[in-house]
């Protein structure tokens, strides 16, 4: 075979390799950049509600035991629990349901109703709080559709604002201030947690 042949081919190659190798490294770098871009809408909609927040805490669940926490807020109501689930597709679930079920392209996966672990971080957080509101909501992100209803305690990511308006943010924190003692006693007691929300 003459040369010239062999050594185009091998251009064809490493250029058909590195056209491949380039849309690979774009790809990727394009779903970090959308999954980047998500966490930081997440961050702004929970900052809106906020006068401030904790992420990724552990609390003591009074047996010993740590429970981790994906966000903790400060806001004029008192303190708000929000536990984070990430699931694409629709979402199908009831506060008697052991499971809840996603489908989503063809695929179906079950996943524990997560309403029974934020009662136990609700009253762990209880005990630390006394006297201060605690409310929790399990935040679903923008991926998920509930065909039937949401069930209790549960909303949407993009319906933060709305149901926890911060409004005029001095004002804000006017309200919350009868609030902040126990949330510093917070902040320098509760340790981080080992485990990530991923947002």
């Amino acid at each position: 075979m003459d040369p010239l042949v062999l050594q185009r081919s091998a251009y064809v190659v490493v250029a058909v390799a590195f056209g491949v190798l380039l849309g690979v490294v774009a790809t990727l770098g394009w779903r970090w950049y959308q999954q980047y871009r998500g966490r930081q809408r997440r961050r702004q909609r929970i900052e809106a509600i906020a006068v401030g927040y904790l992420r990724d805490v552990a609390v003591p669940d009074g047996s010993g035991g740590l429970l981790h926490v994906d966000y903790l807020l400060l806001t004029p109501r008192g303190l708000l629990v929000l536990e984070v689930r990430d699931v694409a597709g629709n979402v199908f679930g009831s506060d008697a349901m052991f499971e809840w079920t996603v489908m989503h392209a063809g695929r179906r996966h079950t996943f524990a109703n997560p309403q029974s672990g934020l009662y136990d971080r609700l009253a762990a957080l209880r005990q630390l709080a006394g006297e201060v509101p605690v409310d929790g909501r399990i935040v679903f992100g923008p991926g998920a559709v509930f065909p039937k209803g949401l069930p209790r305690l549960t909303l949407r990511e993009v319906a933060l604002d709305a149901e926890f308006p911060l409004g005029e943010r001095a004002r804000a924190a006017q309200l919350a201030a009868p609030w902040l003692p126990v949330w510093e006693k917070l902040r320098t007691l509760l340790p981080r947690s080992e485990f990530s929300a991923g947002g």
